[in-house]
């Protein structure tokens, strides 16, 4: 029997505060709940929104127990919280999901390992911890692969592509030593993901294949639904149900795919939070990730995740102020494009600073929307 749910005017608490937290409390806020976030840093994106904002390191456990003490549930914006604050939560709060799934989803190796022990596809990979280990890894899976840090990496940081088995030695010197896993690289057609929502009961739902582009190993747009053959959509939306069965998720977790050219589906990632991928719900779906995320902690039921009308998502990234302000009246004369800013103090290359959603009749319009939006704010 499921737990008695956790009902609106309850404080929820969100470990770390970037835009994931700062969507998550927009929602829960509406929903009639207050929202804590705790975090090393101060006037943060989830932090400008929710209720109260606690600034510590996650390494003070004391302030973590504290922090968990004053709300009924804790969930994640990022995974990358260390085991040790997970724990210390646990001790005072109701975690979801619980610690053993950020343990083994944030480092490379232990979710390359768990994906493969319980035979879900992944690309052939090897586990590298030193300079005789890269050379054998190189000559049994292929010199064309991608050596990636073991622990704490996203967005494309940690990676170094390998095209020839000259250049192996060289990239295990950058990694400088530490534990690294290499993956055969894999001639994709397109990368996809399906972002799903596991409830207390054991519900899953989700909100079907998108379509993702990256940019500099960044996400850079999102088209849903996804343009995939239907076998390739089934295989993508079975697997991220298995796995989230197999995790004993509660909670929204996102599986990241590579797309063969056979049409064979290969695990990438796994992201046991609301997704970039996943955005384009807050506006384009009757229950976004965010809301199915408190849905979900709170056991409450699970929200339908019809999509009303196809759409896309494009990034926001620092780049786009180096000449100034973006201009904002421009994308926005464009009548279906909404527009989220995460209210981050300092533009940079390469950092997420906001997102546009488009809605059209089609995905292709929606996409071609989503773009034109976004260089509207630049033409000037």
């Amino acid at each position: 029997m499921s737990p008695r749910p956790i009902l609106p005017g309850a404080a929820v608490g969100v470990l770390g505060s970037g835009q994931l937290g700062r969507m998550f409390a927009i929602a829960a806020r509406r929903m009639g709940y207050r929202v804590h976030t705790f975090s090393p840093d101060t006037d943060t994106p989830t932090g400008q929104v929710a209720d109260i904002e606690i600034v510590a390191p996650y390494e003070d456990l004391d302030a973590v127990r504290r922090f968990a003490r004053q709300v009924r549930a804790v969930t994640f914006e990022f995974e990358n919280v260390p085991a040790a604050t997970a724990a210390a939560a646990a001790a005072c709060s109701l975690v979801r999901p619980h610690g053993d799934v950020l343990h083994t989803t944030q480092h490379r190796l232990r979710e390359k390992r768990f994906l493969s022990a319980n035979g879900f596809p992944v690309a052939p990979f090897r586990e590298i911890r030193s300079a005789e280990d890269m050379a054998r890894a190189v000559t049994e899976i292929g010199p064309k692969a991608i050596l990636k840090t073991a622990g704490f990496g996203y967005d494309g940081k940690g990676q170094i592509k390998i095209h020839a088995a000259s250049a192996a030695p060289e990239a295990w010197r950058r990694m400088g030593g530490q534990e690294c896993v290499l993956e055969q690289w894999i001639d994709f057609s397109m990368e996809v993901s399906v972002v799903a929502a596991r409830g207390t009961d054991g519900t899953i739902v989700d909100w079907g294949v998108v379509e993702n582009e990256h940019k500099n190993h960044i996400l850079d747009l999102t088209i849903a639904p996804g343009r995939v053959p239907p076998p390739v959509a089934k295989q993508a939306r079975d697997l991220a149900h298995a796995i989230l069965e197999k995790l004993d998720v509660v909670g929204v977790t996102c599986v990241e795919f590579f797309v063969t050219q056979d049409e064979r589906v290969l695990i990438n990632e796994i992201a046991p939070r609301p997704h970039n991928s996943g955005h384009f719900t807050f506006d384009a779906c009757v229950t976004s990730q965010f809301e199915q995320q408190l849905r979900a902690v709170c056991g409450l039921p699970l929200g339908s995740t019809e999509l009303l009308r196809p759409a896309a998502m494009a990034n926001l990234m620092g780049d786009l102020w180096d000449a100034g302000e973006p201009d904002w009246p421009a994308a926005l004369a464009m009548p279906e494009v909404k527009l989220h800013l995460y209210g981050k103090t300092s533009a940079r290359p390469g950092r997420k600073m906001g997102h546009l959603t488009a809605m059209a009749a089609t995905e292709d319009a929606a996409a071609g929307l989503a773009r034109a939006a976004r260089s509207a704010l630049t033409a000037r």
